[in-house]
């Protein structure tokens, strides 16, 4: 149990870390393309078939870059394609979600005080809100409301709340935050797998059989490309969102995440507006600055009190140990000051990352993240604030390690 725990705390790192850095590979490509698109300018002289063209320094060296809406007269002979940035955050981003939320479950994914579920049952809704969400947002866009790009993205807000409502009665808040942007990130991953790259290989494929390409396809894969521009900033927010407590885990969680959509796009909208020289929207940061003020107050409101939650089968293995009561009794005095409803050490005022240490449920629940964190490294408490002894460091280790033996 030691052994694979280590293990899989550094797996868990691993996927984290490999997820970060093909989100910005991503979304770096997809706000440089963005801001190119929007910069390019016409002038006489073009060659045939070029709609438009854009200088740039970087590094000590001049671009100058031209834009094709169709393939030229003569295809180049190397064609980069920017689709692998895409595939490999989403594949790495899943990978994530298995070693985390999978694996941990009865920790991070269900919440039998939300909805009681087994663990299978449990990844399987998992798995059907993200194909849903995908199949939900594809008919929107293929129905005849997808002919009007204002009120299909309306619509699509409409849809985005009602998820975000709904997967606060599924799942744990922080679970349901980490869903809402895998939901997203697969739309958006989706849009360049399954229409935007296609409908490019498709025109290619016409220009190099002669044919004229139905601009159709060029259609269509630019309104996908329009959303996805738009939801790059609430997916960075949604995925960052298990660190901060205050957004996943109060009462009007939904709410929040809800708004968070309108900030992300009210940013995007100025920046798309200044890189297309379109002017300089300054009221779209007052809006998100208003809208975040807002988000602050929500995350204040009292949440309602449903009683002690019971502790999981998984926990209940970690009370029944003979050391729990030793544990208990290090665990409220040394960590409860900080991990609890209201935290009594100066300076903290809501328990870091929402981990509640006051229950015999709560403490049990976090069994492995006490093990690691104060058992076998010394990263709590920060700094030994409270003079946690080796002694008793070695407690936590025993308690982990020996427990259902």
């Amino acid at each position: 149990m030691m052994d694979f725990a280590i293990f899989w705390d550094w797996l868990s790192f691993a996927v984290r870390w490999l997820h970060v850095i093909t989100g910005i590979a991503w979304i770096g490509s997809s706000f440089y393309f963005v801001a190119l698109d929007l910069g390019l300018r016409q002038r006489p002289g073009l060659p045939a078939g070029a709609f438009g063209e854009e200088w740039q320094v970087h590094g000590g060296g001049f671009y100058h870059i031209q834009k094709y809406l169709v393939a030229p007269a003569e295809m180049p002979e190397h064609l980069t394609w920017f689709k692998w940035e895409s595939y490999a955050t989403w594949l790495s981003g899943f990978a994530m979600l298995c070693v985390v939320y999978y694996a941990g479950a009865d920790l991070f994914l269900i919440d039998p005080n939300v909805l009681p579920m087994s663990v299978p049952v449990g990844i399987l809704l998992s798995l059907a809100t993200i194909g849903v969400g995908w199949v939900v947002y594809d008919l929107l866009c293929r129905s005849p409301l997808g002919k009007s790009d204002t009120g299909l993205m309306l619509v699509l807000y409409g849809v985005l709340v009602f998820i975000a409502w709904g997967l606060t009665h599924l799942f744990t808040g922080r679970a349901a935050f980490l869903h809402l942007g895998a939901i997203t990130a697969t739309i958006m991953s989706a849009n360049v797998f399954m229409v935007i790259i296609p409908n490019q290989k498709i025109v290619v494929a016409d220009l190099i059989a002669g044919r004229k390409p139905d601009p159709k396809y060029g259609k269509i894969a630019k309104q996908r490309s329009l959303h996805n521009n738009y939801l790059t900033l609430p997916v960075l927010f949604l995925m960052l969102s298990n660190h901060y407590p205050l957004a996943f885990a109060t009462q009007f969680n939904w709410v929040i995440a809800s708004l968070v959509f309108i900030i992300g796009v009210l940013i995007r909208h100025y920046f798309n507006s200044v890189h297309a020289r379109k002017g300089n929207p300054t009221w779209t940061w007052l809006g998100a600055a208003v809208l975040f003020v807002i988000i602050i107050w929500l995350s204040t409101a009292p949440k309602v009190l449903t009683g002690e939650p019971k502790a999981s089968a998984a926990a209940e293995v970690y009370i029944a140990s003979a050391h729990f009561p030793a544990v208990r009794d290090t665990v409220l005095g040394r960590c409860s000051m900080c991990h609890t409803q209201e935290p009594a050490y100066e300076g903290i005022y809501h328990a870091p990352k929402g981990v509640i240490l006051d229950t015999d449920a709560s403490i049990a629940e976090h069994a492995r993240e006490i093990y690691l964190q104060a058992g076998r490294s010394h990263a709590m408490p920060p700094a030994n604030v409270t003079q946690i002894s080796d002694k008793e460091r070695a407690l936590l280790v025993a308690w982990f390690e020996g427990a259902g033996k």
